[in-house]
C-alpha cells in the first residue's frame, strides 16, 4: 500500500488547513486510516482516525479543532484542521491499517508532510 500525503505548509494561528492522503495499491479493505503528528523531541501521536464504518478516534488535543473524513471508495482520508495553535506544528503522517487474516495488523506510512504554525 503507497500513501500520498499532501496539504502541509505555513499558517499563522487560528488558520487553517486542509490535509488529504490517497491509498493505492491495495487489493483488500483498510479498516483503518488516519494522521500522525511528530514534533520535534517528541513521539509520534495519534492526531485522528476513523475506520471504513466510520467511527473515528480523536485526540483530546485536537478535539472540536480537528476534523478527520474519509471516502471508502476513493480510499482517501482528510483532516481538516481549524483554529490552528503553534502547538500543532509537527510532521504529519498518514497511516493506513489493515488487518490480515490471521487477526494481526498491518501498517502503513506516508511520507510525512510538515505542518508550521506561526505565533
Amino acid at each position: 500500500v503507497q500513501l500520498q500525503a499532501s496539504g502541509g505548509g505555513l499558517v499563522q494561528a487560528g488558520g487553517s488547513l486542509r490535509l488529504s492522503c490517497a491509498a493505492s495499491g491495495s487489493n483488500f479493505r483498510i479498516n483503518v486510516m488516519g494522521w500522525y503528528r511528530q514534533a520535534p523531541g517528541k513521539q509520534r501521536e495519534l492526531v485522528a482516525s476513523v475506520t471504513s464504518d466510520g467511527s473515528r478516534n480523536v485526540a483530546d488535543s485536537v478535539k472540536g479543532r480537528f476534523t478527520i473524513s474519509r471516502d471508502n471508495a476513493k480510499n482517501t482520508v482528510t483532516l481538516q484542521m481549524n483554529s490552528l495553535k503553534p502547538e500543532d506544528t509537527a510532521v504529519y503522517y498518514c497511516n493506513a491499517k489493515h488487518r490480515n487474516g490471521l487477526g494481526s495488523w498491518n501498517d502503513y506510512w506516508g511520507q510525512g508532510t510538515l505542518v508550521t504554525v506561526s505565533s
